[in-house]
C-alpha cells in the first residue's frame, strides 16, 4: 500500500504538526506533501522526512504574508500529482484535504476542524490582526473559497475527527459521519509531583480568543496566586490589567513547563477549543483541571473525578469553581489514568487499525 501524507502548511509548530510527527512515526516511508515549509520554525525531525512544497513555497514573502495567499491554496494543492499512491491521508483543517484523487485511490482526512475562516467567519477575525480592509473584504473573497471547501469534502471517503466536537461540525458543515480518533499527547513525557505549590496555572498563547482575561479578573478579586505561561498579542493589555498575585512567566522551557504542571493546584482552561492538549498534559501531571464547559474539554476532563467545569465564560462562574476546587480531594493516580486515553500510543494504535481495516474493504 503506497501512502502520501498532504498537511496544509508547515510554517509553525503545533497541535496538527504533533499529529504529523506520529502518522509519519506510523508511515516513515510516505512522503509529506504541503504548501509550505518553513524549516527553521520546525523540530528538527522534519528534517529527516521525504517533505515537497508546492509552487507557493517560491512566492515573495510567503512564510510573513501566507495568509493573504489564501486564493491560491486551493490551486497549491490541486496541482499535486498523487496518481501513483493508494491511500491519501490528508491532515487538515483547511486546505490539504482538497487534492485531486481518481476512482482508484481512497481518501481518508483527518480534520482538525472544518475550515474555521470560512465556517466560522466572525469567531476568526477576532483572532488575527488582519488590517481592516482585508476583514471588510474577506467575507466576499471567501465565497468561492467556500464552495470549493463543499465539493472537495465530497471526494473524501473517510473522515476522522479529532473530538465528538468536531464531528458535529463535519456533519453540520459537510453533511458526513465521522470516526473519532483523539490527537496524539505525550503524556509519557509528564509525570505526578509529591509537592503541591499554592498557585493556580494557565498555559496559553496570549490572544484575545482564548479567554485569559476573564481568568485575571476572577484572580484580581480571588487574590490568590495565579501564573501565566505564554505570550501573544494580548501580552500587555493582560498585563495591564493583573494584580500582584498574578505572575507572567512568558515561555518556560520544558522542564519548567513540566514542573510548573505537576506542581500546581489545578490548570485553569477558559476558552473553548476543538480539542485541547493543554488539560491532557495536566492530567498526565497527576493535577486537577478547572475548565470551562464547551468544546472538547467536555470530552476529555471528567467532572469531579479529574476536574471541574465552570458554564459560562464569566470571572463570577470561574471564581466559584475555584473556591470549590480548594475544598475537594483528588486522586492523582485516577487523574493520570485519565490522561493515558489520550497517549500518542493509543492513536498510532487506533489510526494505524482504522486505515489498515478502510484500505482491505476498499480492496475488497
Amino acid at each position: 500500500m503506497k501512502i502520501a501524507i498532504v498537511h496544509d502548511y508547515l510554517n509553525q509548530f503545533g497541535g496538527a504538526e504533533r499529529v504529523l510527527a506520529a502518522l509519519h512515526e506510523i508511515f516513515p516511508s510516505a512522503p509529506i506533501y504541503t504548501s509550505i515549509y518553513d524549516e527553521k520554525r520546525m523540530p528538527g525531525i522534519f528534517r529527516q522526512m521525504d517533505i515537497r512544497t508546492s509552487f507557493m513555497q517560491k512566492l515573495p514573502f510567503i512564510y510573513k504574508l501566507y495568509r493573504y495567499y489564501f486564493l491560491l491554496y486551493p490551486i497549491a494543492f490541486e496541482q499535486f500529482d498523487l496518481s501513483g499512491y493508494d491511500l491519501i491521508l490528508s491532515s487538515s483543517s483547511a486546505f490539504a484535504k482538497g487534492v485531486k484523487k481518481s476512482k482508484n485511490q481512497l481518501h481518508i482526512c483527518y480534520c482538525y476542524s472544518p475550515m474555521r475562516f470560512v465556517w466560522r467567519f466572525d469567531d476568526y477575525i477576532k483572532q488575527d490582526q488582519f488590517l481592516q480592509l482585508i476583514k471588510n473584504m474577506l467575507s466576499f473573497m471567501l465565497e468561492p473559497i467556500k464552495k470549493w471547501d463543499l465539493q472537495t469534502a465530497s471526494n473524501v471517503d473517510y473522515f476522522i475527527a479529532i473530538s465528538s466536537f468536531i464531528a458535529d461540525r463535519i456533519q453540520k458543515t459537510y453533511q458526513k459521519e465521522s470516526v473519532i480518533i483523539y490527537p496524539p499527547v505525550e503524556t509519557e513525557l509528564f509525570t505526578p509531583s509529591s509537592i503541591s505549590g499554592d498557585y493556580f496555572l494557565v498555559i496559553s498563547r496570549l490572544n484575545a480568543y482564548k479567554r485569559i482575561d476573564l481568568v485575571i479578573e476572577a484572580f484580581n478579586r480571588l487574590d490568590l496566586p495565579l501564573k501565566i505561561i505564554g505570550s501573544g498579542q494580548d501580552d500587555n493589555r493582560l498585563k495591564k490589567m493583573a494584580k500582584s498575585n498574578i505572575q507572567f512567566l512568558g515561555k518556560v522551557d520544558d522542564s519548567k513547563l513540566k514542573k510548573y504542571l505537576s506542581e500546581c493546584r489545578a490548570l485553569i482552561f477558559p476558552g473553548e477549543e476543538d480539542f485541547g492538549i493543554v488539560p491532557v498534559e495536566a492530567m498526565a501531571s497527576g493535577r486537577p483541571v478547572i475548565a470551562y464547559r464547551g468544546g472538547g474539554a467536555e470530552e476529555t476532563v471528567i467532572e469531579g473525578k479529574t476536574g471541574l467545569f465552570f458554564d459560562e465564560q464569566t470571572p463570577e462562574s470561574l471564581m466559584q469553581a475555584v473556591e470549590q476546587i480548594k475544598f475537594m480531594n483528588f486522586d492523582r493516580d485516577e487523574i493520570r489514568k485519565q490522561a493515558e486515553v489520550f497517549s500518542k500510543r493509543q492513536f498510532q494504535q487506533k489510526i494505524k487499525e482504522f486505515i489498515e481495516k478502510k484500505y482491505i474493504l476498499w480492496k475488497n
